[in-house]
């Protein structure tokens, strides 16, 4: 199953938590921080202005993505887990 998002949404592929310490110990499951990082999957046609005119989304798929801690609903298609937010809730490009 494919999804493509609607209107300024954006599909993300979250990476994965942290398991070790920067020392090397490791992060028991539940005390583990949500990634704010990403890849763009896919991208929706944008948002429709007051005009009518559709407005372009800045990321595009491919694209390594900040975003926030809480940003999203998780969705899982396939048995892999996604984000779907606005393209709003999206603060940078990692180049």
């Amino acid at each position: 199953m494919s999804l493509k998002p609607l209107g300024d949404r954006v599909l993300v592929k979250p990476d994965a938590a942290e398991q070790k310490t920067a020392s090397g110990l490791y992060i028991a499951s539940n005390a583990q921080e949500k990634p704010q990082r990403g890849t763009v999957v896919a991208v929706g046609t944008g948002k429709v202005n007051d005009k009518g005119e559709r407005m372009p989304i800045d990321v595009k798929p491919g694209d390594t993505v900040i975003y926030g801690k809480f940003g999203g609903n998780e969705v899982k298609v396939d048995g892999e887990d996604y984000l779907l937010m606005r393209a709003d809730d999206i603060y940078a490009i990692v180049e």
